[in-house]
């Protein structure tokens, strides 16, 4: 995982911390939207510490970033999440739109 903190390669990290400990993350890349002309923010893993669940370590994380997005001109900040992770689900139904889009994974070679 160097290449999160290689300046170099696209995705870039950003931390929530206590004083004492590391209780967050968020990975986060820059994406093309070609039909609308803009680039976005893709959010690709937020994490929140089991212990420190529930305290409002993820909404700071998503605000940080909306903020980001914001100062730097973005159009969107987007992410996925499982169907079936419903303790996320609600913060995301209240910080953000669901979308209507479905997700496929193509297999490389895979298509013929």
């Amino acid at each position: 995982m160097g290449w999160v903190n290689d300046p170099a390669h696209e995705v870039n990290g950003m931390v929530a911390v206590t004083v004492a400990d590391l209780v967050g993350l968020a990975n986060h890349r820059r994406f093309a939207r070609p039909s609308s002309g803009t680039i976005g923010l893709y959010l690709d893993d937020l994490f929140t510490a089991p212990t420190a669940r529930g305290r409002g370590v993820a909404t700071a994380l998503l605000q940080a970033l909306a903020q980001l997005a914001e100062r730097d001109g973005l159009s969107v900040v987007r992410w996925i999440t499982a169907t079936d992770n419903d303790r996320a689900r609600s913060l995301y139904d209240r910080t953000a739109a669901l979308t209507n889009w479905v997700t496929y994974d193509l297999s490389p070679g895979g298509a013929s």
